[in-house]
């Protein structure tokens, strides 16, 4: 009897994202718009730091079916973080690969994508994607600002706190409005803040602090250093009053703690 050798069975493997679509070559909105992103990302960067998990991106495709790579329907949140992942580089965010979606997503309107975030892109990240939060802000208009938190499958409004906050429960920050001066724009800024109002600084603001707790050390040190002399100018004027009281070197040096050969030149 011949021995009949079947094949296997040829598997088609989802793609990876380096075998994936990772730019459309189509840049930000604005130069606001780009430093608004970078504001988000960078902040919650540092923030991340203190982390051993976490990633976060911005304008960058979120791939979370083969059906959407088929149609080439590419999706590139404005901002993201997903927690519990590992720090590492990335070329796009493949939920097959990662395990799971973000847990916080933010789109920045403009006047041509406005309705498509409040719509159609709030119902991917409600349905498909499952992200637990989801906020929109307009860089050109502040009062333009909304979030939402996933309950039993649907986005509920997430109400401003008592300072006017959006809060994420997802990473306990709360999302702040901030007027100020930002890589050279004066605008009102999205920006992440504590619980207790204390801004995520950027790295701009981190070597500001640096800078000036430098210059209070050294304030410090100089004051420290013109105490030392006052006092040690005390001290000899002490001594030369006890000279002039007929006190002997021995007995100067003892009582003031100068050497015998300091009171010896104060003589």
């Amino acid at each position: 009897m011949s021995k009949i050798i079947l094949d296997e069975p040829s598997v088609a493997l989802p793609p990876t994202q380096a075998e994936l679509k990772s730019d459309d070559g189509i840049p930000m909105e604005t130069q606001r718009h780009k430093v608004q992103m970078d504001m988000l990302i960078d902040t919650l960067f540092i923030w991340l730091a203190s982390r051993d998990d976490g990633y976060v991106g911005g304008n960058m495709f979120v791939y979370y079916s083969l059906a959407q790579v088929k149609n080439e329907d590419f999706r590139g949140p404005d901002f993201f973080v997903v927690l519990g992942v590992p720090k590492k580089e990335r070329l796009c965010w493949v939920v097959w690969e990662e395990g799971k979606g973000p847990d916080v997503v933010i789109e920045l309107l403009s006047n041509s994508t406005a309705a498509q975030d409040k719509n159609e892109k709030k119902l991917i990240y409600q349905n498909l994607l499952r992200v637990s939060e989801y906020f929109w802000f307009d860089p050109f208009n502040a009062d333009d600002f909304a979030g939402f938190f996933l309950n039993r499958g649907v986005y509920q409004a997430i109400a401003p706190n008592a300072q006017n906050q959006l809060v994420s429960q997802s990473l306990g920050l709360a999302l702040v409005r901030w007027q100020g001066i930002y890589k050279g724009i004066d605008a009102t800024w999205l920006r992440w803040a504590t619980m207790d109002g204390e801004l995520l600084p950027n790295a701009e603001e981190i070597a500001e602090q640096e800078h000036q707790r430098a210059e209070q050390e050294h304030q410090r040190a100089e004051q420290e250093h013109q105490r030392a002399e006052q006092a040690q100018l005390q001290i000899r004027q002490i001594a030369v009053n006890l000279f002039q009281q007929g006190m002997g070197i021995e007995e100067v040096a003892r009582l003031t703690g100068l050497s015998e050969s300091e009171v010896e030149q104060l003589r």
